[in-house]
């Protein structure tokens, strides 16, 4: 009797490595412009650009608003999250299209849209006026500008995990009495927690690095892109790039920060 050759693992380790080759060339792509501009710059330029006090004031600037989109976000975009994956209704798709626009919008277009809504004045702009609210030249454009681009990292990977629910565990809580909203805050939501919070991380890390749609809104206060791209037009690319790695370094430790803290202990704590 003949036996079959025994390829299989021989294959397997072929096709691991060839998706190894394949996917270090991305990671090389990737990282090279990054190895790059880190070996052109000193420490000692990187420490005197950050004793710039608008440098500094500009990364701050950053971090705030960044924090401010993403607990907006969240708190907007998880509701919406979980219709879109719950509920059929008329013009879903149109929905799902409208929440993705962002996405296919070149952000200096976005920009533009909202200066016409936020602006000055733009409807939105003019009513918020009349309360005191101003979106240009304030922190309030700055995080209007943040949301616009970062909202669809939220609710797509919120309703991602409210699509990975067991429908099995809502409907038994159903049966044994809970609500509709107890259902929702006790077995959805838990369930969906761990998608919810890497959306909030994404819309996060999107916002810190938010360009077009914030230098056209709202130029002032200078987030650190928009500081960036100041030092880099008047002629200064040494501290521009020195400013950059800054922020890099900046958003890279409060980025991984967040992983850990969220995913490693809250939520390894609660399965």
């Amino acid at each position: 009797m003949e036996t079959m050759p025994r390829s299989g693992p021989t294959r397997g380790r072929a096709l691991f490595l060839l998706f190894w080759l394949l996917g270090g060339a991305l990671l090389i792509f990737i990282l090279l412009p990054l190895v790059a501009m880190f070996s052109q710059e000193s420490a000692k330029t990187v420490v005197r650009v950050a004793a710039m006090p608008d440098v500094r004031a500009s990364i701050l600037l950053s971090l705030e608003a960044a924090l401010l989109s993403a607990g907006i976000a969240a708190l907007l975009g998880t509701p919406l999250a979980y219709l879109l994956a719950h509920r059929e209704f008329p013009l879903k798709s149109l929905v799902e299209g409208i929440v993705d626009l962002p996405l296919a919008v070149p952000h200096t277009v976005a920009g533009i849209a909202l200066l016409y809504a936020f602006g000055r004045t733009g409807l939105l702009g003019r009513l918020a006026a009349q309360v005191g609210l101003k979106f240009w030249g304030t922190l309030a454009g700055v995080v209007v500008g943040m949301l616009f681009v970062s909202l669809p990292y939220m609710v797509n990977s919120a309703r991602e995990g409210f699509q990975g629910v067991d429908v099995r565990l809502e409907k038994a809580a159903r049966t044994l009495g809970a609500s509709p909203s107890q259902v929702f805050w006790q077995v959805s939501l838990p369930l969906a927690g761990r998608s919810i919070l890497s959306g909030t991380v994404l819309t996060y890390a999107r916002s810190v690095a938010e360009f077009g749609a914030v230098i056209i809104l709202a130029y002032y206060p200078q987030t650190a892109p928009v500081k960036i791209y100041e030092l880099f037009l008047a002629g200064n690319l040494g501290q521009s790039a020195a400013a950059a790695l800054l922020l890099l370094l900046i958003t890279l430790s409060t980025f991984l920060l967040f992983r850990r803290l969220v995913y490693a202990r809250v939520w390894k704590r609660g399965r």
